[in-house]
């Protein structure tokens, strides 16, 4: 019998992690002298801190930036980086394994998971190279590693350093929320900002929360071999899209072997002959499963414990973060917020997004507002699902009456050409017009499809324009296409076509 799976047995030091470390945060890292004052000082090096960093070093700014892991945050480190490497080679292993699917044969598929978690430290090594502390020092910014904390409402002490600030933004992000199950914290469990580091593949793995890592980190464990057994407290996964949506992805887990419990709730871990188990309660049904691993990814919690927020002023939940206003403000006119430790939408490029709105606001009086904002998202399953915009339920409540427009993907040739038929391309504009509310695409490759709708909302283009635009063909996006030619069709009324017969008719006399 082999032995069982330790969580805490992670990947050795090897060249790429030594390389990450390197550029994201020096052992020997010697924080820089203060300047007197800087016109902006960043709290937080992750996809918000720098993105403010680059602007404002572009207008000739003086800036500090204060990090006190590693510069790229979660997206480099722990999420949207290492979750697609490694989300890519299951696919591969998927495929695979589906290779009758296509007219081939694959037999004797054997995942080595030592090279696919090398692949996934060497890709992350890569990019870390993009905004590297020797990056940062070159465009200008004083770069410090340390604690952080507010001194009063226009200083912040790093260790033992204080930095005086002009404005200053805080972009510290958010970190795995751990659920209060008796027995877990003992018994020992996984989170997105630690899986990657695992050396074994677990046979059993349990994932608690069906939000978008949960289910996205549960299949791809499944398509790498793993038996996954998703447990969510609601009765629906991925709760926020709409339910076709979310049932083709169901689908999908049942064709992959996921088993799903809805309405469950973990109640208590414990560790038995070096396996552990799980005690499930389902409404007043109660049950156990024997699993090697558990995933915790039931959502997030911002980062502003240690702060000492309240002697800068600044207001803030333990749950929802920093309290900010439609230009990112928050309640200290110097100190600006941005990223997910302040928004609902928690993306990469939104906090990117928002930083830049923050600078802007800061240095160029800008009225910029986030809720002007169009941003898009995706769930990298397979299908993906992506959306932008407005969903129905959303749009009932508001009270605007919408049209939707529908196209199954096996209506397009190049997704039966891809044996990929599975998801549709939904389109709701304002009703009587061709003005674009919203979008909700479910298929292979949705995250790059949905672009083009959002460009459309962004540039206010309706869909008969995009009825007009030629796609090359065969491509999946012509779906977008086909739903804007629906919606030209719905155009032709019986009296522009009676008109028109009656034309013809004479031209033809």
């Amino acid at each position: 019998m082999s032995p069982p799976f330790d969580a805490s047995i992670t990947t050795p030091e090897d060249a790429w992690e030594d390389k990450r470390v390197a550029d994201l945060h020096p052992v020997a890292w010697a924080n820089p002298k203060p300047a007197d004052r800087y016109q902006l000082v960043i709290i937080g090096a992750g996809s918000a801190g720098v993105a403010a960093a680059e602007l404002a070093i572009a207008m000739g700014l003086k800036v500090a930036m204060i990090e006190r892991h590693f510069i790229g945050g979660t997206c480099l480190n722990t999420g949207c980086v290492p979750s697609k490497a490694l989300i890519r080679t299951a696919r591969l292993y998927a495929d695979m394994r589906n290779a009758a699917r296509y007219g081939g044969k694959a037999e004797n598929i054997e995942v080595d998971f030592t090279a696919v978690m090398d692949r996934v430290r060497r890709i992350r090594s890569h990019l870390s190279g993009g905004s590297s502390v020797r990056q940062m020092a070159k465009l200008g910014v004083d770069m410090f590693f340390g604690n952080v904390r507010f001194a009063g409402d226009d200083t912040l002490m790093v260790n033992e350093l204080k930095l005086r600030f002009g404005k200053a933004m805080i972009a510290t992000g958010t970190r795995p929320h751990i659920p209060d199950v008796p027995g877990l914290r003992e018994a020992g469990f996984l989170t997105n900002a630690t899986i990657f580091n695992i050396a074994e593949l677990p046979k059993r793995l349990l994932v608690i929360g069906g939000g978008p890592v949960g289910c996205e980190l549960a299949q791809a464990f499944r398509q790498l071999g793993s038996k996954v057994t998703i447990v969510q407290d609601k009765p629906l996964f991925l709760e926020k899209e709409e339910r076709d949506a979310a049932q083709i992805l169901s689908d999908a887990f049942g064709r992959d072997g996921i088993e799903v419990r809805l309405n469950t709730t973990a109640t208590a871990v414990r560790l038995e002959n070096g396996a552990k188990q799980v005690d499930l309660l389902s409404a007043d049904y109660k049950s156990v499963i024997e699993v090697d691993a558990i995933l915790t990814g039931v959502g997030r919690v911002p980062n502003v414990q240690g702060l000492d927020l309240e002697k800068a002023g600044i207001k803030y939940d333990a749950r929802k973060g920093i309290a900010v206003d439609d230009f990112l403000l928050t309640s200290n006119p110097r100190v600006y917020a941005a990223g997910d430790v302040c928004l609902e939408d928690q993306y990469t490029d939104t906090a990117a997004a928002s930083a830049r709105i923050v600078v802007n606001n800061a240095f160029m009086r800008g009225r910029m507002r986030l809720s002007e904002l169009i941003i898009p998202w995706c769930t990298y399953t397979d299908p993906e699902i992506a959306h932008v915009g407005l969903y129905v339920r959303e749009a009932n409540l508001k009270g605007i009456p919408i049209k939707t427009f529908t196209v199954p993907m096996h209506q397009i040739d190049r997704a039966v050409t891809d044996s990929e038929e599975g998801g549709f391309v939904k389109i709701h504009v304002r009703e009587g017009t061709d003005t674009i509310l919203g979008a909700t695409i479910v298929a292979r490759h949705a995250g790059e499809m949905i672009n083009e709708i959002t460009l459309a909302m962004v540039a206010k283009i309706g869909l008969r324009t995009l009825a007009r635009v030629i796609h090359a063909y065969p491509t999946q996006a012509e779906a977008i296409r086909e739903a804007a030619k629906a919606y030209s069709r719905t155009r032709i009324t019986s009296r522009l076509r009676a008109r028109l017969q009656k034309w013809l008719a004479r031209t033809t006399e």
